[in-house]
């Protein structure tokens, strides 16, 4: 019986609520995974950049300082994102118990802004995308805010935010050793060798840094 109506009616708001919230977990997964190798790219490059700082290679410093600073804020970001997961999760849940006393799900706009804000981090989108198209369609969610198409400043704000606090960041891992220099380039290695093993260095862990960010 119960295949029967599914066929008609479609599955019933108990297993939406279901589906729904094994997407956000296996979403909430995600998001611990990319923190962690976050955290572990971020951890080697403060290494690097104490060592860099005892070779007074301020040029390498501050790019790598750079990266450390966009992998915190987009860390930071990851963490929001987990916890915003979360808080649709329960929403979903209150909503399965509405349905037991008025029958049907209930428009909420906390869940249409909440999931209008995940779909601006590019690891999610897919996903939250569908999942508002399907309570779009149950009747929780109006259409998309447009407001969701602006990653590309918040990217831009990011670089900048990045570039204001990369000073501080290498004062503070560098024991004030660094970040007080003066501008780029103001001090460098004297040794060529050292100077091009360090360029090289750089290069490779901002390329590990660059692709945990995406």
């Amino acid at each position: 019986m119960k295949s029967i109506n599914r066929w008609i009616y479609g599955p019933t708001p108990e297993e939406k609520v279901r589906g729904w919230q094994a997407k956000l977990r296996q979403q909430e997964r995600q998001l611990d995974r990319e923190i962690r190798n976050l955290e572990v790219a971020t951890s080697k490059s403060r290494i690097e950049l104490k060592q860099l700082a005892k070779k007074n290679d301020v040029k390498s410093a501050k790019l790598l300082a750079k990266e450390i600073v966009r992998a915190n804020k987009q860390r930071d970001r990851l963490e929001s994102s987990k916890a915003r997961v979360r808080s649709v999760g329960m929403q979903l849940q209150h909503q399965l118990s509405m349905v037991k006393v008025t029958g049907a799900f209930q428009k909420s706009t906390e869940i249409m802004k909440t999931t209008n804000a995940l779909v601006k981090l590019p690891q999610l989108s897919a996903t939250m995308r569908e999942m508002s198209m399907e309570m779009m369609k149950s009747g929780i969610m109006e259409e998309m805010m447009e407001e969701t198409l602006d990653s590309v400043n918040d990217d831009e704000e990011l670089e900048e935010e990045a570039d204001a606090e990369v000073d501080k960041v290498l004062f503070e891992l560098t024991d004030g050793k660094l970040g007080q220099a003066g501008k780029v380039g103001d001090a460098l290695p004297e040794n060529k060798e050292d100077e091009e093993e360090s360029e090289e260095e750089i290069q490779r862990m901002r390329r590990e840094m660059q692709e945990l960010l995406g």
